[in-house]
């Protein structure tokens, strides 16, 4: 078979990427201990085989190959691009776009828009990525390599509340692109509509139809993220209901791509602890096996990504994960035999967290909070450091140059090194819906250590609260914020290059941010309106196991 698609245990050390360009090819691996492992090495995996906040999961495989894409948002470089040759050991190979558009939208962060749920599909040579704006409509973009160059985001189609796209190119060489509906934008959702569309990806070519009318069946609720497959003479619509929290999987099929659809529900939780399990990508394996992705809401640690194993009954529908009763619907496993891909052994393989900055490029784990401008930072300066220029900005939450990348679950410790240079704020920051940071601040001639945090700050409140530390001699400090589920997070500081260390601030219970995890990152703050003026030095980033 062939999809149609034309188009807390094993914590052992691993082999964490090293920091990657953010348009290069990948580097040597460096062995390091890491928080999360879901190789256990002896042939099985267990969940989520991604402890990080990768929602949204679309993937193909071409050839021995797996490549993966998930939603962004309005963090900048945009839509990650992952490769695999197990489906479990994941490297970070790119970026398929480089600028949010338009850019004057994204200048400042916009939290919870920008780069929606992906499909990613591989057809005529080339791969494809179909993406939403809920603000301005799908777009389409291309590469004959998957790491890049990506063509520049192409509006296929126009308008607000738009989700979701999935092409399919047919038999017969006609095309087609499956959407779903933002009640936020559109005043409509639990809606899948079908185009037919120019099979270049250039245009849609008529008005629409709705195939899928969710509001008609019992007990459905926010049906979206379809995605568009055929098999055996079927069309099939894989799409998530019931939200990201508490949701499942459905799958539909019609013998006509128009319709009419027979729904059944082939993934839920169950008696598992995996909540809402659903939304992701279908893939087989060349011998022939079959697997699906989802993602798990896990709180802060975000929209967290496992793995099922997926197979065909006899009444012909899918059923994914454990299926005890033989009823259809089957629960999350936790524990698996790794894929039969047939890929040589290789060593287990973590993605990127920490970054020395000596390479020439950052990481590709770093991401802005909003769009980047040239000049917002440097590599060259002092070799062996991320220069951060400071910028002026009221406060963090406002502030697109913040530097941050993912959380690590369940437990992590991210330390960081960095001298002040005249920045009036610099520091170590977790940003969700709220934010907390520890900071070297400029007062009085002197840098002095400070924790401030922001509640409430997605309601609009900017007023920062402050916890006063010491006087850093020579502006220079060691921050590190411990990170562990169902804690609060603690904040502490050394001013003796790690020998001791003192906590600041009461722990902080963090959340989620909007759609997105909580991220951790750095940032060197102008003051208020002023121009940019002064900078800071952050020697190294550092992501361990607790």
């Amino acid at each position: 078979m062939s999809i149609h698609v034309p188009l807390s245990s094993f914590l052992a050390p691993a082999v964490v990427g090293t920091a990657l360009s953010m348009n290069a090819a990948s580097t040597p691996d460096v062995a390091a201990p890491a928080p999360w492992v879901s190789d256990a090495g002896d042939g099985t995996y267990r969940n989520p085989v991604l402890f990080q906040d990768f929602s949204d999961p679309d993937g193909v495989r071409v050839g021995d190959e797996y490549y993966l894409v998930c939603s962004t948002f309005s963090h900048e470089p945009g839509l990650m691009l992952l490769q695999s040759r197990d489906m479990v050991n994941w490297r970070l190979v790119g970026h398929a776009l480089d600028r949010l558009v338009p850019a004057e939208f994204f200048a400042e962060p916009r939290r919870g828009c920008g780069v929606w749920a992906p499909a990613l599909r591989h057809h005529a040579g080339k791969f494809w990525i179909f993406f939403p704006d809920p603000d301005h409509g799908l777009y389409v973009i291309t590469a004959e390599n998957f790491a890049g160059p990506w063509s520049a985001p192409h509006l296929i189609k126009a308008g607000k509340g738009l989700i979701d796209p999935c092409p399919l190119w047919d038999d017969d060489g006609r095309a087609y692109m499956i959407h779903g509906w933002a009640r936020s934008r559109a005043g409509i959702n639990n809606l899948l509509t079908l185009h037919e569309i120019a099979p270049d990806g250039s245009r849609v070519l008529d008005e629409g139809r709705v195939i899928i009318d969710a509001n008609t069946l019992p007990g459905y609720r926010t049906l979206e993220g379809p995605k568009l497959y055929k098999r055996d003479g079927w069309y099939w619509v894989f799409a998530p209901a019931g939200g990201v929290e508490e949701g499942w999987q459905s799958v539909f099929r019609a013998k006509n791509i128009w319709g009419p659809y027979e729904d059944r529900i082939v993934l839920e939780r169950g008696k598992s602890p995996v909540n809402g399990p659903h939304q992701g990508a279908w893939i087989d394996t060349p011998s022939g096996e079959h697997w699906f992705f989802h993602f798990q809401d896990r709180g802060p640690f975000g929209r967290i990504m496992h793995l099922q194993p997926m197979r065909w009954r006899a009444d012909g529908w899918p059923v994914m994960g454990a299926d005890a009763d033989d009823d259809g619907r089957g629960e999350p496993v936790l524990v698996h035999a790794k894929p039969a891909t047939g890929a040589p052994a290789r060593p287990i393989l973590t993605l990127p967290a920490g970054d020395e900055f000596d390479a020439p490029t950052l990481g590709l784990q770093w991401q802005w909070e909003g769009g980047r401008r040239d000049g917002w930072y440097s590599l060259e300066a002092v070799p062996g450091c991320l220069r951060l220029f400071a910028q002026p900005a009221a406060n963090l939450w406002v502030a697109p140059h913040v530097l941050t990348q993912r959380v690590l679950g369940p437990r992590s410790v991210v330390t960081t090194a960095i001298a002040s240079h005249g920045a009036a704020r610099t520091g170590l920051v977790v940003m969700g819906r709220d934010y907390t940071s520890l900071e070297l601040v400029a007062r009085d001639g002197r840098m002095r250590i400070v924790r401030r945090t922001c509640r409430d700050a997605d309601k609009g409140n900017r007023e920062e609260t402050e916890v006063a530390g010491p006087i850093a001699p020579g502006g220079r400090a060691l921050f590190r914020v411990q990170i562990a589920e169902g804690e609060a997070w603690s904040f502490s500081f050394s001013l003796d290059d790690g020998a001791t260390w003192t906590a600041l601030g009461e722990p902080f219970a963090a959340l989620k941010g909007i759609w997105v995890g909580a991220r951790v990152g750095v940032f060197a703050l102008a003051p208020g309106d002023a121009v940019a003026s002064g900078h800071a030095d952050v020697e190294w980033f550092r992501v361990t196991a607790d």
